[in-house]
């Protein structure tokens, strides 16, 4: 007989089984395929006993946002996993378990993140794709990671340089510049929703832009966009991931890690 969950575990095992639901029924309704939406679980702030509770529960892919908290985190993972369980221990080192980054990268930090993030969502200069690349090459060369770092650039919805993004007009020579590198892999694009304007608009603008670069790069298939409180408009539009936190971990603590 399973021994009874934790209060925290069965709080987390709710809220992530009611998201699944509603991703279900987001892909059911835009007439898509089971399966055809990634759900990263974005756990940025909250700690590592959270996301083995969450891996324990069938999740598989995790988005965090800050350097060094992800690593430090992660670390802890593997130690906690390494002394209870060797077989779920060999899962996060193998790439069974996945984490992105989904936060800004600053250049003199893209050593660490090349060392445990699966993909980076949220590039948008030429300076930080060629941080990356090196930092990828070497994490290659080193063994500390076993295929290239995949690229998503992330777009800009508005223009609005204070959100962050590449406009149109930018992503075309990051993109070819992700290409050059033999330790990147370009696999699609990210956007986030501006809170004005409604998110059904921003979502169909990020399909439009998706589809234009997919004319130059139809190997990048990915389109990262919709969090808690617009997966379904995201679905709708074509998502192939969404990136879900307060829907599943409660709001923010005061204090991070």
């Amino acid at each position: 007989m399973p021994e009874p969950l934790d209060p925290r575990t069965r709080e987390l095992a709710d809220s992530l089984a009611a998201v699944r639901q509603r991703l279900d029924a987001a892909v059911a309704a835009a007439g898509r395929r089971t399966g055809d939406v990634d759900l990263l679980v974005v756990t940025k702030f909250f700690p590592a006993a959270d996301v083995e509770r969450l891996i324990s529960l069938g999740a598989r892919q995790f988005g965090e946002s800050r350097e060094p908290e992800a690593s430090r985190k992660i670390d802890e993972l593997r130690a906690c996993e390494a002394n209870r369980d060797q077989r779920a221990a060999s899962e996060i080192g193998s790439g069974a378990v996945a984490f992105d980054m989904i936060g800004s990268v600053q250049s003199k930090k893209a050593g660490s993140v090349a060392g445990w993030a699966r993909a980076v969502h949220s590039v948008d200069r030429e300076k930080i794709v060629t941080a990356l690349g090196r930092a990828a090459a070497t994490a290659l060369a080193e063994a500390r990671r076993r295929e290239p770092l995949e690229i998503l650039i992330q777009i800009s919805l508005d223009g609005d340089p204070t959100r962050g993004g590449a406009t149109e007009d930018e992503w075309p020579a990051i993109a070819e510049l992700v290409k050059e590198s033999e330790a990147l892999r370009l696999r699609g694009v990210m956007a986030i929703a501006p809170i004005d304007g409604g998110a059904d608009r921003w979502m169909a603008e990020a399909a439009r832009v998706h589809q234009r670069f997919l004319a130059d790069h139809p190997e990048a298939t990915t389109l990262s966009t919709g969090m808690s409180g617009d997966l379904e408009e995201a679905v709708q539009h074509g998502s192939t991931c969404v990136r879900v936190g307060t829907a599943i971990l409660g709001k923010r603590p005061l204090l991070s890690q």
